[in-house]
Formats: structure tokens, C-alpha cells, sequence
């Protein structure tokens, strides 16, 4: 029977049950996984959607007929996946999660020996190679390998709260949306642990996804918690995606909190705690995250966009924290690994020793460098991507100082901007900042689209 290998991408597999992603394919990765990585020992677990068992039975099998030892910590999020491979000092992981996308999605993500990330340049794509081999002899088994049921609960609650400092936190009341998806659990756990008054929204595990789909980068998602902040009076408000690698911050009025001003001010948490530290940063908006590294006395770090560049840069110059404004953030002391639930303790132990709101203390940097937010344009292929940027450059690429780090940008002294493909869609990707200027923005911002779309 053949598999259909359509949806290996950049950093995971992605596709629709049981068409592409189904337990056929599930078992041949399970078969290939050890012999490809040098794996005895492996994670698995899988986030709420309804196939995620199915397939996680069919993983399993492959990789103990292959001789693997299977260590199953059952529905979790993926960070918890990073985890329990670090943690138990296993050979690998296997979460089955398509993140935010529809319920009828599912998919895959891998890590080797250290919570180290798999992409389409460190192994992914041998995965793929090696599944569709049909001259491979399928049928033969070694079956020597064990599936252990095992609970990181504790374990992983502990690293979490290994953050923050109890006694620093405040009783203050927090609305958490977990969108149905499977932060619902560990929400119920770490409560216990903390001294703050949360409100729940949509946080009983559904893979139906009754509420729709968890994806607060969604505007048309955002209602449900901005809502909840308001009636209830809240601090801030939290919304996480399906597998909680992600959380997404709404400040006391109901604001959403963009991303990157979030990884500046996780920056700050850091360096309070740690003066000197390297920060890692990503060239799509930067002056915000540069200026509160370099005024606290810490080293910023450039490096190109996504999980797995980041990861390595990081380990490369011992960073203690990197951030996107995707909403992504890494942890030195979390196997360099990004997580949804650390990000929210850090702000909440911030805000709990301030007497200002997280309005207050974000109002300052927003209006010190405006952003337009990440702005997407559809494309036909990469060969569009690559004219596009031909055409900025010829544009722009005189006229200031020239950044191609990741994609192509250009730094003039009151504004700049990034433009780049993405590795996971047909987009090209505009993002525009300023010192302090909102109708320079929109002037450039419009501009350079002209230029894009034109």
C-alpha cells in the first residue's frame, strides 16, 4: 500500500484524516524513525484531535516492531513532547498535532537525542524517503521493543513553575482560554500552584472544536477572551492554540498584545534575573527587542527566522532566551525548546510587581515603535517570491542599509522593513516598523505594497 507524502513540509507533516495523514503512514514513520536516527528509546503523544489516538496506536507499533521502546505520555501539547525527550534523556519524540489548524487536520513533529528539532535539512526529509520506499520489505517485524504509559505531569508542572518566584506572585485574576484544545488539563494542574483567580473560557478538551478552530492569531478568534477580560475584570487574558505551543496576550481593556512586543518584554524578565544574558532575536522587526536588551545591559542576537535556526543559534552562543513575533518563544532551560506556558508566567510574575497595567507598560514601547504587523500576500510559487524580492531590491537596495538575513530588508535611521517568503505557505510576508512615527508607517507600509502587489 502506498503513502501518500504530500504533506512533509518545512519543519512537520501536515494533512487531512485519514487521507494523507492516516495510520499507514504512521506505522512506516514508527518502522523508520529508529534506524534514521539511531533511536532505543522514543516519546510519543498527541494533542485532542479524534485521530490523534488511531495514529498514535499505529506509531507505537511501527517503532516497537522495529525494536523501539515506546515511552506514550498520552494527549499533551507539544512542548510536553520537548520535554519528556529531555527530561527521561530518550533518543527521541513524536507529537501528533496539527497545531491550529481545522479539525479534520492532523500531522507530526520530531525531535532526535536532546530535544533537538527535525526539519527538512536535519532528517525530515529522509523520513519521507524512506516511507515511500516500496522495495523495502514491510512485512518483516523485529518486535522487540516495549510501550510504557508514563505520566511527566509533576515533572513538567515543576519546570514550569521553576520560572517564576511564588512568593513574588500576586492574587491577580487572569482569564485563560484554552480554545477546547489540550492546555485545558494542564491549566486545571498549575492553578493549584499559584495564587491567581483564573477564568475559564472554552477549557474542556474537544476535538470537535465547538468554539472553532484555536487559532487566537485569527482576529475573528480574539472575541471570546477580550470579552471575558472586560465582564470580568481581569489583569490580562491569555488564549492559547490547540497544542499550547503558543500563548497569545490581551491586555486589561481587552487589547491584543502583538507578539513582538511581547519578546521584548520576556527579554526584560530575563534580564532582571540574569544580567548579561544573550537574547536571540529574528531581522522581521527588531528595534523594540535591540533597544530593552542593550539598555539592560544584555547581548542581543540576531538569527533567521524559525524554530529551527533559532534553536541553533541559541545553542550556539548560550542564549538563555529567544523570541519571534509569530508568538513562538525559547528556553535555554527548557532544552532550547519553545513553550506556550512558560511565557504567561513570566509576564503575570512582571505585572505582579509593578503598579501598572500591562496596557501601561506595553503603551510606551508600542508608541515608541509602531509596526504594521505582519501583512501577507498571496503567491504562485517561489519563482514569485524570488522576483518580488529582485524588484525591492532594485527599488531599495541603494537607498539604505541592506539586511538579507532572512528574506530582504532595508534599515533607514526612522524606518524599515522585512519582506519574506514563507516556508510553510504561498505568502510573501511585509513587515514595516518605525521610530515613532504612525503616519510614516502607513505611507511606507502602503508603498511597499504597491511594489509588491503592484
Amino acid at each position: 500500500m502506498a503513502v501518500d507524502t504530500s504533506g512533509f513540509g518545512a519543519y512537520d507533516i501536515r494533512g487531512i484524516y485519514p487521507g494523507n495523514i492516516n495510520q499507514e503512514l504512521a506505522y512506516r514513520i514508527g518502522r523508520v524513525f529508529p534506524e534514521l536516527f539511531n533511536a532505543d528509546k522514543v516519546a510519543i503523544g498527541h494533542d485532542i484531535r479524534l485521530s490523534g489516538p488511531t495514529i498514535s496506536d499505529a506509531l507505537a507499533r511501527g517503532l516497537t516492531e522495529a525494536g523501539c521502546d515506546v515511552y506514550d505520555i498520552g494527549q499533551c501539547g507539544t512542548e510536553m513532547i520537548y520535554f519528556a525527550t529531555g527530561f527521561k534523556k530518550l533518543d527521541g519524540g513524536i507529537m501528533i498535532t496539527a497545531s491550529h489548524n481545522p479539525k479534520d487536520y492532523n500531522g507530526m513533529k520530531f525531535v532526535r537525542k536532546g530535544s533537538r528539532p527535525i526539519g527538512s535539512d536535519t532528517g525530515l526529509f529522509s523520513i519521507r524517503d524512506a516511507i515511500a520506499d516500496e522495495s523495502r520489505d514491510w512485512s518483516h517485524k523485529v518486535a522487540t521493543g516495549t510501550v510504557y504509559k508514563i505520566d511527566i505531569m509533576e515533572d513538567y508542572i515543576k519546570r514550569l513553575l521553576s520560572y517564576v518566584d511564588p512568593a513574588k506572585l500576586k492574587p491577580l485574576k487572569v482569564v485563560i482560554n484554552t480554545g477546547n484544545g489540550a492546555a485545558g488539563p494542564i491549566i486545571n494542574e498549575i492553578e493549584k500552584y499559584l495564587p491567581f483567580e483564573i477564568v475559564k473560557v472554552h477549557n474542556d478538551t474537544n476535538g470537535f472544536f465547538p468554539n472553532g478552530v484555536p487559532n487566537p492569531i485569527l482576529e475573528e478568534n480574539r472575541d471570546a477572551t477580550a470579552k471575558a477580560v472586560i465582564e470580568s475584570g481581569a489583569a490580562c487574558g491569555i488564549a492559547f492554540d490547540g497544542d499550547f505551543d503558543r500563548c497569545f496576550l490581551f491586555d486589561e481593556k481587552g487589547g491584543f498584545i502583538e507578539g513582538y512586543y511581547m519578546v521584548g518584554f520576556l527579554a526584560q524578565a530575563f534580564l532582571s534575573k540574569n544580567p548579561g544574558a544573550k537574547i536571540i532575536y529574528e531581522p522581521r522587526m527588531i528595534w523594540n527587542t535591540v533597544e530593552i536588551v542593550e539598555n539592560m545591559g544584555g547581548e542581543a542576537v540576531m538569527s533567521r527566522s524559525g524554530h529551527a535556526f533559532i534553536k541553533a543559534k541559541m545553542r550556539n552562543v548560550n542564549a538563555i532566551y529567544g523570541g519571534e513575533m509569530s508568538a513562538h518563544h525559547y528556553f535555554r532551560d527548557f532544552y532550547y525548546c519553545d513553550s506556550g506556558m512558560i511565557p504567561w508566567l513570566l509576564v503575570l510574575e512582571l505585572l505582579s510587581q509593578t503598579d501598572k497595567t500591562l496596557s501601561q507598560l506595553m503603551e510606551d514601547r508600542i508608541a515608541k515603535f509602531p509596526i504594521s504587523g505582519e501583512i501577507n500576500t498571496k503567491v504562485k510559487d517561489t519563482e514569485q517570491v524570488k522576483a518580488i524580492l529582485q524588484k525591492l531590491e532594485e527599488v531599495y537596495g541603494s537607498t539604505g542599509e541592506v539586511m538579507k538575513v532572512d528574506g530582504f530588508g532595508v534599515n533607514y535611521p526612522d524606518w524599515r522593513f522585512n519582506v519574506r517568503g514563507s516556508n510553510t505557505e504561498p505568502l510573501i510576508r511585509l513587515n514595516v516598523e518605525t521610530r515613532g512615527n504612525k503616519d510614516l508607517l502607513k505611507q511606507k507600509t502602503d508603498e511597499l505594497l504597491g511594489v509588491i502587489r503592484g
